[in-house]
């Protein structure tokens, strides 16, 4: 048996909306893991691609960033039907509206007057054809002895963001948060040996000494420190990992890319909310992503609100 796990941001450098870091677990019954690191998107060819656009109507499993189509909700198509499509497989209910999408995997953020307009799913999949999609998907995995085991996401409120960068840099947050998504992995898994995916942070090659602060008790050994990847070996109280890190790993491993697109898939739909909620109090405004500069346009259309309906900036707007 192979666990195949992928870890990925979404959100890293915007100055509105959370920082959202997803993770998805593949589970290979029959797979040595002496092979090394299967191929899913050849393993599973006949529900799941690369491309966007792909004649036989697969769905696509990529870099988030290279699915999203445009900046209205229909443009969250492909992430969307990616999501959706393997969150159902893994004995979850398809979720009708976001909120129970984020309670599905742990997405929520706290409340505030911005985070409370619900959107109903799906946004930008045709209904009936994602139930299509979800039947192929589970015929394709059932066949292959594949399953979706687990998707998570760890939301991260700018007040939260704001409060940990100012001890620490948001790399440091990142990796910490990456890690706190290692350890569920590692606890449903404990006997299992999981195989953990992550992009490189930072383009970084050295990790032991960040790994051994977030378990000061675990055995590490380093089994690859070089500019193509750095592997990692931990024992966590008898649990162990091994952990990869590696440039473009979204590219090379399609747990990874997965677990890009239900980071961005979070981020984009909290963002809807956001959105919502200042459209009724600045009428016309435009909707932001929340990147610079377009958010800094943002902030001077609601900056003559923030007082009046006693919203707090550092609940609002990243500090770094």
């Amino acid at each position: 048996m192979l666990v195949y796990a992928g870890i990925d941001e979404a959100g890293y450098g915007p100055m509105f909306g959370p920082l959202c870091v997803g993770a998805s677990v593949m589970v290979l019954e029959n797979y040595d893991p002496s092979q090394g690191e299967p191929d899913l998107w050849e393993i599973l060819g006949d529900a799941i691609c690369k491309k966007r656009s792909d004649r036989r109507k697969r769905i696509a499993v990529n870099d988030s960033k290279k699915l999203k189509s445009s900046s209205t909700p229909k443009g969250l198509k492909h992430l969307e039907r990616g999501v959706l499509s393997f969150l159902s497989t893994t004995g979850q209910a398809t979720p009708k509206v976001d909120s129970e999408f984020f309670d599905a995997i742990h997405g929520t953020l706290k409340q505030n007057p911005w985070t409370t307009l619900q959107t109903n799913l799906p946004l930008a999949v045709d209904p009936d054809s994602l139930l299509i999609d979800i039947a192929c998907l589970a015929r394709d995995l059932l066949k292959s002895n594949v399953r979706c085991d687990l998707l998570l996401c760890k939301a991260i409120d700018v007040e939260d963001y704001n409060s940990r960068t100012n001890l620490a840099s948001k790399a440091t947050l990142n990796f910490a948060t990456a890690m706190q998504l290692v350890e569920s992995i590692a606890t449903k898994f404990p006997t299992e040996h999981p195989r953990i995916m992550i992009d490189r942070h930072g383009g970084r090659i050295r990790y032991r000494q960040d790994l051994q602060q977030a378990w000061p008790e675990a055995k590490i050994q380093i089994l690859v420190e070089n500019n193509e990847m750095s592997r990692y070996r931990l024992d966590i109280d008898g649990r162990k990992v091994t952990m990869t890190f590696a440039s473009k790993s979204d590219e090379k491993h399609m747990p990874v890319a997965l677990a890009s697109m239900v980071a961005k898939f979070t981020r984009e739909l909290h963002m809807l909310r956001f959105n919502k909620y200042f459209a009724t109090l600045v009428p016309d405004i435009k909707p932001t992503a929340g990147y610079v500069q377009d958010g800094r346009r943002f902030l001077k259309e609601i900056e003559p609100i923030l007082a009046e309906n006693n919203l707090a900036r550092k609940s609002l707007i990243r500090n770094s």
